[in-house]
């Protein structure tokens, strides 16, 4: 039987978008979002990524669906330290590791090698490579040709370069950086025609000069050529909730919409500050690691890649590398299970979506069954439930009745209400 989310009242499906309502995070700081609906769409299949702070070609053990390589010693300078020579041996152990366990690869690109721009500003890396992009772009053609040609069916989607916007990564034109992307995708396309070309992906989002590159590399039409684009999705702080995301994913919308272009959009990672901000507590780490998720469900986009799997220098540690999940990574992988196979109809929060102030919500359609997903990232609320619905399911994958008085409490930690898969 279909649930009737909340007795409060459902958004239809025209795909009016009702005007901006402020909610407010743990931070305090207020946040302006949009609620929508939709036709029932198929919630994207790869949308849980991590990428791998490690080399060794061990995966996770919790559930995800894709995998990112950057901070695995796989950058250009690590695999081709001379022209012409390549030691594949790392991105081997890894694309073999995520091909045994099933997981797509995105590779990303960066770091150019020392000896394609010897004068170029170094990174800050302790390979020796550059910002700059090669002195004779045939080098970057060369490479190219050669990862694609080696890895043709077992890398699944190549991200052009990283933070291509930031200085700190790469300090060329966008001109340049249209050209190289140019160059990229007509050798991707020609050595192996089923991978996805992530254009160069965009950082320092949150800064009035981040948002002005990437519009400048719209109106060269760079996203012409790739089919995907690739952003830096976060929070100002690790402390912030997950929530204030989808502040930024507007300003990236305005951004690409003034730029002319309208691509699908992945995040792909985080800033370049995150390992130094400072660890979270364990109930915080869970419900921000799964929220982080939610949001970009909420934010419409493709796929959501946290940063990272493996390491321990960062505010929330999904697994240390030979070590058991955390109940972060737990979590989440209860979180994928809820929305996995499922389609999207609404997401929405406070009043305007007809929920109690401070309550987050969105929607799925299961075979004709409906279910929602809900928290409260500012502290508890009480929801009134169907009588249809007799329980409220919970991330441990637990499952509580529901309250006598027909309600059920919602916080921080997202809860599910209607059929678990």
């Amino acid at each position: 039987m279909a649930l009737l989310v909340l007795c409060v009242v459902a958004l239809g499906g025209s795909g009016r978008v009702p005007r901006p309502v402020p909610a407010t995070g743990s931070s305090g700081r207020g946040l302006a979002v949009d609620a929508w609906s939709q036709a029932p769409t198929a919630v994207p299949d790869r949308m849980f990524g991590v990428t791998l702070n490690s080399s060794t070609g061990a995966m996770p053990t919790f559930q995800v669906d894709t995998v990112r390589l950057w901070d695995s010693r796989t950058r250009w300078s690590n695999i081709q330290s001379k022209r012409g020579e390549f030691d594949w041996s790392i991105l081997d152990r890894l694309v073999d590791g995520a091909n045994r366990a099933g997981l797509p690869v995105l590779f990303t690109m960066g770091g150019t090698p020392a000896w394609a721009s010897p004068n170029g500003p170094r990174t800050a890396y302790d390979d020796g490579s550059r910002t700059s992009p090669p002195d004779d772009l045939a080098d970057w053609k060369a490479f190219v040709a050669a990862v694609s040609g080696r890895y043709r069916g077992r890398i699944a989607a190549y991200e052009l370069w990283v933070m291509g916007n930031d200085a700190r990564y790469f300090s060329g034109s966008p001109e340049t950086l249209v050209e190289m992307t140019r160059t990229a995708k007509a050798v991707l396309d020609a050595a192996d025609p089923d991978a996805t070309v992530v254009c160069p992906s965009m950082g320092r989002l949150w800064e009035d000069e981040g948002r002005q590159l990437l519009e400048r590399f719209a109106r060269l039409r760079g996203y012409d050529h790739c089919d995907v684009a690739g952003v830096k999705l976060y929070q100002r702080s690790a402390e912030d909730p997950p929530e204030q995301m989808l502040g930024l994913a507007a300003e990236i919308d305005r951004a690409f919409h003034r730029g002319g272009a309208h691509p699908p959009v992945w995040s792909t990672g985080t800033t370049y500050e995150i390992p130094l901000q400072k660890p979270l507590d364990e109930p915080t780490a869970s419900a921000y690691a799964v929220r982080f998720f939610l949001v970009g469900l909420y934010a419409r986009y493709q796929r959501m890649y946290f940063y990272n799997w493996g390491g321990t220098k960062i505010p929330i540690v999904m697994q240390p590398e030979g070590q058991p999940p955390t109940a972060a990574a737990l979590h989440v992988e209860e979180a994928r299970r809820w929305v996995h196979g499922a389609r999207i109809r609404s997401c929405g929060s406070g009043l305007a979506a007809g929920l109690p102030e401070g309550v987050w919500q969105c929607r799925l359609d299961r075979d004709g069954s409906d279910a929602a997903i809900l928290w409260n990232p500012t502290g508890t609320a009480r929801v009134p439930v169907p009588r249809q619905v007799s329980q409220v399911h919970h991330l441990d994958g637990s499952a509580s009745a529901v309250r006598a008085d027909r309600t059920a409490e919602v916080g921080p930690l997202p809860v599910l209400l209607g059929d678990v898969p």
